[in-house]
């Protein structure tokens, strides 16, 4: 197997497509990268800026250039020593446009008696044999809605249409059952047409309750595939075996013949495992489809929860790293001082801050009880002669789930755990609890595997999308992957967790920033720093909230940190962000519902955030430890345990991307490929320069792959004096990488001062190019920078 050492990932799309992810990729290797990692690049919706939404499994996106772009893509990547990685999506498909999509417009056209009836999980029995769409408006009547449906006979075939929206009719319905032809101009025709087909269009709300068919969480047109059927995952991934064709024995992905090109993957992305009926058993299929290449699966770890041993991949996409470093350097101290402002901001009468384990109960079962009661509803419906209050009770269960899902036999203590939960927040649910118990604890049974794809559904929307939106105390833990009731870790607990990973998944991948992380990491680290001096920016909210009228205080809280933490982003961005932030959380207006009087107070406060003399002096005012917490993270990141990934364009230190659309902006490769060619002529950045950031990620690359001798093992390093808490480091063996901690407290206490650390023989600092031996001051070993990577000094090291 062909093991990356590090990747890095780019955002393929139309407006970037592959020849142009190809031209770039002499700055990746520059930079240090080991592989090059692609979002999907199979056939997306017309338009996608992400390509989750696939919508045909069997080709590579024509707009981002088809499968000779991938080739040459992959020809330019492979010439340059660089693997390929590419993300798929194996849990579902697009199908916003089902023209596009043949497989759901064949299962549109054919209903039950379609060969992808069996593709897509649709709950047939409950909609009398129809599919339920979800896209009717909200006029009073509904069969005024649907009097705006329409034949358009100007095709090939007839179609339905509805606005924009275009349906097959299936054959032989534009007659009635005595076989006469519907007039087509005839008020009602298009309604009578529609009664016949095997869908049935309905209002837009009726999906919460309604729904009949599996989706990627609520998104109504993210369709739920069964690749646990073997036909559906054979001409799914089609073109992603054809990936891994040659290079290895020179045979076809199905062993019968030669492939058609040289292989153009080396490794894979697997998109949401957790939404698969089997995901232990699809991975173990992979294996084979892709003969035994590198893969990862974007699993979600909760605190102390391991990935299943037994699961056919290499790890996961790193967010369990991405907590770590993200709590070692927040100060245990500043957590009082924030917990009495969240306090504060919310008025409650016993000055305690919201506790988050019930807050996230409360969102999580308002979403089994709101956009997801349909998914619960099925449930109920696979449950012998269900009890009342089967529902409630499933609801609740899923509320108190302490993790995603479990993967059954394995996981079935968390089971447990959410049936004890749930009887001691709800004793009246006991006798559906006690009945329930033993059919979800059986891996056979189908109320089992549905309820294992649902609870992380329920998960997700209720935690990562709202949540995260509702607990601002400090927004740099409310982040993908994160339990933000653990408010920091110490040094020596982040120590015990890189030699976990180091014996247990060292080819799992760390990251701190990603397409989906509600912040980037520079804007975490930005944030990070309010750890430090909660007093002080207690005093500044107290300051600007009386400024406007907004009047939700956690809200406020967010909106503030997200200001200062991305500062200086643009007005558009930051309003942008802000109705999405305010309308996930829910608490004062919603998607469906907004209140616009809320939102344009929660608008000024933006506005006046933005121009007050207050909030710019307190972005000056965390801007150098801000530099520091940039610096040490992103050391941390790419020299400890695991393959290290840089999204596209973090590696400079002005990035400070908020959540999606935001940051996917595009990246201006040409600054960083001037900034990188500057650094390699011989420039030192400021500390305080985006290009600071960029010489500490390519320096720390560079000597990874060029040296994965120094890599191999994990021992902690201390220093010794009056601030040795504030030096973080590890000897990687024969690498010693070293990080500042806590940078505000270390100013403020005047710094080193008599702090040494024992390097004992003699290295080179990859940064300074400097000599270091035996027993240094820090404060001469970062008096460039807040940082330091050491490899052992040569003879011709000058």
């Amino acid at each position: 197997m062909r093991t990356p050492v590090s990747t890095y990932r780019l955002q393929v799309r139309e407006s970037f497509d592959f020849d142009a992810a190809a031209a770039v990729l002499d700055y990746v290797r520059g930079l240090g990268a080991d592989w090059v990692y692609l979002s999907p690049v199979l056939q997306a919706e017309p338009g996608s800026s992400h390509g989750y939404d696939v919508v045909r499994h069997d080709t590579v996106d024509v707009e981002r250039g088809g499968r000779e772009g991938l080739r040459r893509l992959a020809d330019a990547a492979h010439g340059l020593g660089l693997g390929v990685l590419i993300d798929i999506v194996p849990n579902h498909m697009g199908v916003a446009t089902p023209a596009v999509n043949v497989w759901w417009w064949d299962l549109l056209t054919h209903g039950r008696g379609s060969r992808y009836a069996e593709a897509f999980d649709v709950d047939w029995d409950a909609a009398g044999g129809k599919i339920r769409i979800p896209v009717l408006g909200d006029d009073s009547d509904p069969g005024s809605e649907l009097g705006k449906l329409r034949i358009d006979e100007s095709g090939a075939e007839p179609v339905l249409c509805y606005y924009d929206n275009r349906y097959p009719i299936s054959p032989g319905t534009l007659t009635d059952r005595e076989g006469a032809p519907d007039d087509a101009h005839a008020a009602g025709s298009a309604v009578a047409v529609h009664a016949r087909q095997h869908y049935e269009l309905v209002n837009w709300r009726r999906a919460d309750d309604e729904l009949n068919y599996r989706r990627f969480f609520a998104v109504n047109t993210l369709a739920g595939v069964r690749v646990e059927e073997p036909w559906v995952l054979g001409e799914s991934h089609s073109q992603i075996g054809s990936w891994f064709g040659r290079g290895r024995d020179g045979a076809g992905p199905d062993g019968a013949g030669p492939a058609d090109d040289s292989s153009l993957a080396d490794g894979l992305r697997v998109d949401h495992p957790d939404g698969l009926a089997d995901p232990k058993g699809y991975l173990e299929s992979l294996r084979t489809i892709t003969r035994d290449a590198y893969t990862v699966v974007e699993k979600i770890l909760e605190p102390g929860e391991r990935l299943p041993g037994d699961w056919a991949c290499e790890g996961t996409t790193g967010y369990d790293a991405l907590g770590d470093i993200d709590r070692v350097l927040i100060d245990p101290a500043g957590k009082p001082g924030l917990d009495r402002l969240d306090a504060e901001l919310r008025g409650t009468k016993s000055g305690k801050p919201v506790d988050w384990h019930d807050l996230t109960h409360d969102t999580k079962r308002a979403v089994a009880d709101g956009i997801l009661r349909s998914e619960v509803l099925r449930l109920t419906r696979l449950i012998d002669r269900p009890r009342g209050d089967a529902a409630d009770a499933l609801a609740e269960l899923m509320a108190n789930f302490p993790v995603y899902r479990s993967y059954l036999p394995a996981g079935s203590e968390h089971l447990d755990a959410a049936v004890a939960e749930s009887t001691r927040r709800r004793p009246d649910l006991a006798g559906s609890l006690d009945r329930l118990l033993p059919l979800l604890s059986d891996p056979m049974s189908p109320l089992a595997r549905r309820f294992q794809q649902t609870s992380g559904m329920v998960m997700a929307k209720g935690v990562e999308d709202c949540a995260f939106y509702r607990y601002s105390r400090l927004t740099s833990l409310t982040e993908v992957g994160g339990d933000p009731s653990v408010f920091s870790i110490e040094p020596a607990e982040f120590h015990s967790r890189q030699e976990l990973r180091l014996s247990r998944s060292p080819r799992s991948m760390t990251t701190l920033s990603t397409h989906d992380t509600k912040r980037s990491e520079n804007v975490r680290a930005r944030i990070d720093v309010l750890s430090e001096i909660p007093g002080e920016w207690t005093e500044l909210v107290r300051a600007v909230r009386p400024e406007t009228a907004l009047d939700d205080g956690p809200l406020a809280n967010l909106l503030l940190q997200a200001v200062v933490g991305s500062w200086p982003a643009t007005p558009d961005r930051l309003h942008a962000y802000a109705e999405k932030a305010a309308r996930e959380a829910g608490d004062s207006t919603t998607w469906t519902a907004p209140d616009a009087a809320f939102e344009q107070s929660m608008h000024d406060f933006v506005d006046y955030c933005l121009g007050s003399a207050a909030v710019k002096s307190f972005a000056d005012r965390i801007a150098a430890p801000a530099a520091s917490n940039i610096l040490t993270a992103k050391l941390l990141q790419l020299a400890a345990p695991g393959v290290p990934d840089v999204y596209q364009g973090s590696e400079f230190g002005d990035e400070n991307s908020l959540v999606d659309p935001d940051n996917r902006r595009p990246v201006d490769f040409d600054a960083r490929r001037a900034a990188l060619a500057r650094l390699d002529a011989g420039e030192l950045a400021d500390v305080t320069d985006p290009a600071a950031k960029l010489l500490v990620t390519s320096r720390s690359l560079r000597l990874r792959r060029d040296r994965p001798d120094l890599f191999g093992g994990y021992r902690a390093v201390h220093a010794a004096g009056r601030r040795a808490s504030h030096l973080l480091g590890f000897d990687r063996g024969g690498a010693v990488a070293l990080g500042t901690r806590l940078p505000a407290g270390l100013a403020a206490s005047g710094g080193w001062a008599d702090t040494v650390v024992d390097l004992g023989g003699g290295y080179v600092d990859v940064f300074t190019r400097r000599r270091r031996t035996g027993t240094v001051p820090v404060a001469d070993l970062f008096a460039d920078y807040p940082v330091a990577l050491l490899r052992p000094a040569e003879e011709d090291d000058q």
